[in-house]
């Protein structure tokens, strides 16, 4: 496929992720069909929705741009970190992701706002700062790290420790530095297992909103049933920051089972936007779950318009 058809296939797609009259599980997917491609283009296009109403979609739109690691997203993701009228879910995004990306460019002005005055936008920024200084440093060479299967770029490396025990009173340590605790916290999730869903449930009840949200997401990825439970006690709780509901509910979605699906139908109608918004595109990431599609992001010709599915079955050629 010639640049130039590559190029009007992805701002079909794009024009998917525009749309607000389309249903959010439609432009989710289109979304991270986009990140998959990659390509500056498809950077533009993405750039392009942080004028929408709907924090949960931009927040996923910072969040695959840290996930491409590409450096032309980085003027984007500053501009929406240092915007303080942006919602405080979609500024932390843009901070994790610019931590994703790794660019050392980034660092003064993350340390700047490691002292912002929302604090999960501070605690984010000392992420990134840690994850960069890690990443440019000679000291991680000598670290032997367990692999990721998750083949997602996480705000922490894993730590070398593998005892469950000792990697929970790390996690649960509230005087620790939020590096180190996110570090037992993937190692956790890496290592698998009973044992370390459990671990990692009770630091739902941690202070930081911020390590609260983390830990779903991380429960999310594990796909542990046994999970369920406790993110539903999150979810339930109308007190939770909306952040960690958010998290809750996708993760219930990314697991997928059917008393899931159940408790997301109850939150529908939640109060909190970013709540009911997650619950609609967690009922559909629970859908696929339970069906035979192959992947999430393969269904965008269900959505486009007949001269857009032209161009997006050529998608597979690339």
């Amino acid at each position: 496929m010639s640049a130039n058809v590559r190029n009007m296939a992805v701002e079909s797609i794009g024009k998917v992720l525009l749309d607000e009259k389309r249903p959010l599980k439609e432009r989710f997917r289109a979304l991270f069909t986009l990140k998959n491609l990659g390509g500056h283009v498809a950077i533009q296009q993405i750039g392009r929705c942080f004028c929408d109403p709907s924090e949960l979609l931009k927040h996923e739109c910072a969040f695959c741009l840290g996930q491409m690691q590409d450096t032309a997203a980085m003027p984007i993701l500053i501009k929406l970190l240092k915007d303080r009228n942006n919602e405080c879910i979609v500024r932390h995004e843009a901070g994790e992701a610019l931590g994703a990306i790794g660019n050392k460019d980034a660092l003064n002005m993350l340390e700047e706002f490691s002292r912002d005055p929302v604090v999960e936008v501070a605690e984010t920024c000392q992420l990134a700062v840690g994850r960069i200084r890690w990443l440019h440093s000679r000291d991680r060479f000598n670290e032997v790290l367990p692999d990721n299967p998750y083949m997602s770029v996480d705000p922490a490396p894993p730590c070398e420790e593998r005892d469950v025990d000792r990697l929970k009173k790390t996690l649960l340590n509230e005087n620790l530095f939020i590096f180190e605790r996110y570090r037992a916290l993937f190692s956790l999730r890496n290592q698998g297992g009973k044992d370390a869903v459990r671990a990692l449930a009770e630091g739902l009840n941690c202070k930081s909103a911020l390590f609260r949200h983390e830990i779903a997401y991380v429960l999310g990825q594990m796909q542990d049933p046994i999970a369920v439970p406790f993110l539903t006690e999150n979810l339930s709780k109308l007190t939770e920051h909306p952040m960690v509901r958010h998290e809750c509910a996708e993760a219930i979605g990314g697991i997928g089972t059917k008393e899931g699906l159940e408790t997301l139908q109850k939150f529908l109608n939640d109060e909190q936007r970013v709540v009911r918004e997650s619950c609609e595109v967690a009922l559909d990431m629970s859908e696929y779950q339970l069906s035979d599609e192959f992947q999430y992001a393969d269904g965008l010709c269900k959505y486009t318009a007949e001269e857009d599915k032209l161009l997006a079955s050529n998608l597979n050629s690339l």
